[in-house]
């Protein structure tokens, strides 16, 4: 991919770029890399910005409060609703979300909690929540079915509300961390969103570097609100990890990163001790699978899957790290287990197929074509399957029969895919198999 570097490129202010400055960057499809690099960090599972997480131990503790922090509510409702949302559980965190913020209108922590609840439920029913896909740039150029509108317009309505809570409290006092926090967490959330379901990559670049801005503020005027070193730290580690031309443009515009900072931040922020220990942990992880320091990140999974049982995607990371690690033999014990830890009805209405199509891909690569298509069939005895892991078990099943010489079947798994979907890469691949039998090269 080209990238051509402009003769110049400045702020106009903090987290805004001028857009006639960055065209070249746009043109190259290089910005489209970095924005969704920068932004999709605030998206998988990840729920930062609860109130008074950063400080619930100085309080506890008697130290004295800082008095450019904003006191917040903390409502049990709020934990009851994290428990919730990090076991999957989407629409019971949503109503604890949106029983809050009944009680606290003017909180705009309040307000980013439903946002978080709302987007991310929209993002798994898009099938934008694959952790494999975050493994690496693949979910770049990755689109996923389109956003309900209705959900579009009530995102773009609680960011709008939280941004305007969020600058009526910086406008009466403009060192109140709490509300340059919860600003950060906007934008960033707003990030996720125009980069993942609008597909904005200059809207999406110009929101992430305003998350980061205001969290970097925060950290100056309290290096102890821990919660920002998440996102900073996050942050980091995504611009470190850069191809070396893109790390030039951005440091034209006063942006720079480290991967070794990034990883130290996050593990700051999992010794935290209060929930957004979590958070880190989770984005922690990821950045471990893709560091290669897959023990580490083995560590975190085995954590958190017996503190969030019913969250399918973290028990799935577990037989990723094992696979990418080498350890194939445990990773199919641990794409079974989930399997049919589904069957008998632990992770209802999550799209639990994914196990056994990751099974299948993992068969595949070993050569095993017969467990690999048997694998590919259970996809379709889930009571629900998603329509895309359905379309993509039937293309690779096909294939397998195709190696197999078994060609009949082959056609009728590739008529399969054409009937759930027409319009899709899947389908394409699925009439050049129709026409020609699949070789494995």
């Amino acid at each position: 991919m080209t990238f051509l570097v402009p003769h110049v490129i400045r702020y106009t202010e903090v987290g805004k770029v001028r857009e006639h400055s960055l065209v070249n960057i746009v043109m190259s499809g290089s910005l489209r890399r970095l924005a969704t690099a920068v932004s999709f960090l605030f998206c998988l599972f990840v729920a930062p910005g609860r109130s008074g997480a950063a400080f619930a131990q100085a309080s506890g503790s008697g130290k004295p409060r800082p008095e450019n922090v904003s006191v917040r509510t903390r409502d049990p409702l709020t934990d009851t609703g994290f428990e919730h949302f990090y076991n999957l559980d989407h629409d019971h965190a949503i109503q604890d979300f949106e029983r809050v913020l009944e009680k606290h209108p003017d909180d705009p922590f309040a307000v980013n909690h439903l946002i978080t609840g709302v987007l991310i439920r929209e993002l798994y029913r898009m099938g934008a929540m694959n952790t494999g896909e975050y493994a690496n740039d693949s979910f770049i150029g990755q689109a996923h079915r389109p956003a309900d509108l209705k959900i579009k317009a009530r995102i773009k309505q609680l960011v709008q509300r939280a941004e305007k809570l969020e600058e009526q409290q910086l406008k009466a006092n403009p060192n109140d961390v709490d509300a340059l926090y919860a600003r950060g967490v906007t934008r960033g959330q707003f990030a996720t969103y125009t980069a993942l379901v609008e597909r904005a990559w200059f809207s999406a670049l110009r929101n992430a570097v305003g998350a980061r801005h205001d969290h970097e503020r925060v950290l100056e005027m309290d290096p102890k609100y821990i919660d920002a070193k998440l996102v900073v730290g996050a942050h980091y580690y995504v611009m470190g990890s850069l191809p070396w031309g893109v790390k030039v443009a951005v440091s034209l515009v006063g942006l720079s990163g480290s991967k070794q900072k990034g990883i130290q931040y996050l593990y700051e922020a999992t010794d935290s001790g209060d929930e957004i220990s979590v958070d880190a942990k989770i984005v922690l992880m990821l950045f471990l699978r893709r560091e290669h320091r897959y023990d580490e990140a083995l560590k975190i999974a085995r954590g958190l899957i017996p503190r969030y049982p019913q969250n399918m995607l973290i028990a799935l990371e577990e037989g990723n790290l094992l696979r990418a690690s080498g350890h194939s033999r445990e990773a199919v014990a641990v794409y079974r287990k989930i399997w049919q830890a589904g069957q008998d009805g632990h992770y209802p209405g999550l799209h639990y197929e994914l196990a056994v199509l990751s099974l299948g891909d993992l068969l595949r690569s070993q050569k095993d074509y017969q467990g690999a298509a048997a694998a590919y069939e259970l996809v379709s005895e889930a009571p629900q399957p998603d329509r895309e892991y359905l379309q993509r078990a039937n293309l690779a099943a096909g294939e397998m029969y195709d190696v197999l010489k078994k060609r009949e079947l082959a056609v009728k798994k590739y008529q399969a895919v054409l009937a759930t979907n027409t319009q899709t890469p899947p389908a394409e691949t699925a009439r050049k198999h129709m026409k020609e039998a699949y070789r494995d090269e």
